[in-house]
């Protein structure tokens, strides 16, 4: 007997006694409550004063039948209705489904078949109750987790995470540099049935070959020169709980067999010793280089990828999800508020303009320390273009530097462009010339005329022309906007 049965609520709708009293015994030696009415009237009244979990109904009754009932019944809330009818009646069975029931048995029915699709509805309607419960969770707040965002590249990421989080599966979450990997593996982690056990991040990039071996899988004493006592592994320390590994394509072809070994076998083997371990972890594996292309070059072993490639997530650029730019400088201006302790800054609508405007080519972690960097530096309790400015002039230099650098030109005239990673594609091809960049020239009205132009036509191509949610994604009204829009010819 599950623990859903033990605290669900039957109706038992029907009007030959005996049947009430067979299906009744049946249902309560499962664990469940039942209560009982003899036709769709009574059931009517009943449920209006004590709700149930899941209403079983016969069709053919006196006063008020089950179909009558199911046209009756408030569509919104209502829990879900299973339909018992005789071989001759089945048709009567599919028009109540059309009017609202979740499925119909023939009687006489087997009494595991009733408890089955008892079972299952109740399964059905709790997940569409949290589904629903999730979905008012980011309308409201705007995140998810530890995630921020509300546009339509952002729910499908939350789709994903949702699925994937009640489940053990491996999770490869790729995307440029800077756009919440990490944030996307701590949130599949909380929202987890494990969420209780631990989440340990380890960079495979940051270590040597020997030191990331150590790491990952732990070394006894006198393992390798420097080893002077047991050290416990990634693996062992993730036990019962979510291992994220950032940067997993600069795992070494010599370690990726012993990592593919212990991703099989769920068994880890400590440097020094050959007894494994077994370790019961999640992984969630990240990087920003295109896996694909480091196993046609040789560097990643084809095995490994599929082995971590069960469930794949992509993350978007912040290029792609300008709408959600207002959003996260609201956040980090709330966050770096509580961390300075002070009142939260206000952003002015061209400070918030050029912030939308931006290309962000280092996304959400840049635009993290743009607002850090303003927040700190103003003095005011406003922060206006003129506090916003250096960051983004400095990210444009960037941009421009790591093009025309000698690095950048190499990659973008390499012959084997499969090989560059998604994080550095976009530096390859060179940006407008600097002056072009309206933070770039001197501080004048054309500037900002230009900044504000730009917003605005990002504005209304991110909300795919609609004025109305142009003027939202803005924040100003929709007067406002339509003048801009005729002021700067955007119609």
């Amino acid at each position: 007997m599950s623990d859903e049965a033990a605290r669900a609520r039957v109706l038992l709708v029907e009007d030959e006694p005996h049947m009430v009293r067979t299906l009744s015994r049946i249902l309560e030696r499962r664990g469940y409550e039942v209560a009982t009415a003899g036709n769709g009237r009574e059931a009517l009244d009943l449920l209006a004063s004590e709700p149930a979990d899941v209403v079983v109904t016969d069709l053919h009754m006196p006063v008020m039948d089950g179909a009558t009932m199911l046209r009756e019944m408030p569509r919104d809330g209502r829990p879900p209705v299973v339909v018992l009818t005789g071989y001759g009646t089945v048709a009567s069975a599919v028009e109540a489904m059309k009017l609202g029931a979740a499925d119909y048995l023939i009687k006489p029915c087997n009494p595991d078949e009733l408890l089955i699709v008892i079972e299952r509805q109740l399964e059905v309607d709790a997940l569409r109750r949290e589904v629903a419960n999730l979905r008012r969770e980011v309308s409201a707040s705007h995140r998810f987790g530890e995630l921020v965002g509300d546009g339509p590249a952002m729910r499908e990421v939350y789709r994903v995470i949702e699925a994937v989080s009640r489940n053990r599966s491996t999770v490869l979450v790729t995307g440029p540099s800077g756009t919440g990997k990490e944030l996307v593996a701590r949130t599949i982690h909380s929202r987890s049935p494990w969420a209780r056990g631990p989440f340990v991040a380890v960079n495979c990039g940051a270590f040597s070959e020997t030191l990331l071996e150590s790491q990952l899988f732990g070394h006894r004493r006198g393992a390798f020169t420097g080893a002077i006592a047991d050290q416990q592994g990634v693996f062992q320390g993730a036990h019962g709980g979510t291992l994220f590994l950032d940067e997993v394509s600069e795992i070494p072809p010599p370690l990726q067999v012993k990592f593919l070994r212990a991703l099989q076998e769920r068994e880890v083997t400590p440097l020094g010793t050959t007894k494994p371990l077994r370790v019961e972890v999640r992984i969630v594996a990240a990087t920003n280089r295109d896996l694909r292309a480091e196993m046609r070059a040789g560097r990643f072993r084809e095995d490994l990828f599929y082995r971590l490639n069960v469930v794949h997530l992509e993350l978007p650029p912040l290029s792609s999800r300008r709408e959600d730019v207002p959003l996260l400088v609201a956040h980090f201006v709330a966050e770096f508020a509580r961390q300075y302790g002070v009142e939260p800054k206000r952003v002015t609508e061209r400070a918030l303009a050029a912030l939308v405007a931006h290309p962000w080519p280092g996304n959400v972690r840049e635009l993290q320390n743009a607002i850090e960097r303003a927040f700190a530096l103003s003095p005011s309790d406003v922060l206006d273009l003129d506090d916003v400015a250096p960051a983004l002039r400095e990210s444009v230099g960037a941009s421009a530097e790591a093009a025309t650098s000698p690095a950048g030109l190499s990659r973008a005239t390499s012959p084997e462009p499969e090989s560059v990673s998604p994080a550095s594609a976009p530096e390859s091809a060179a940006p407008p010339p600097a002056a072009s960049h309206p933070l770039d020239a001197e501080p004048a009205v054309a500037p900002l005329e230009e900044v504000e132009r730009r917003a605005i036509a990002a504005a209304l191509e991110a909300a795919r022309g609609n004025k109305n949610e142009a003027a939202r994604l803005l924040r100003i009204d929709r007067q406002r906007l339509y003048r801009k829009i005729e002021k700067y010819r955007l119609g």
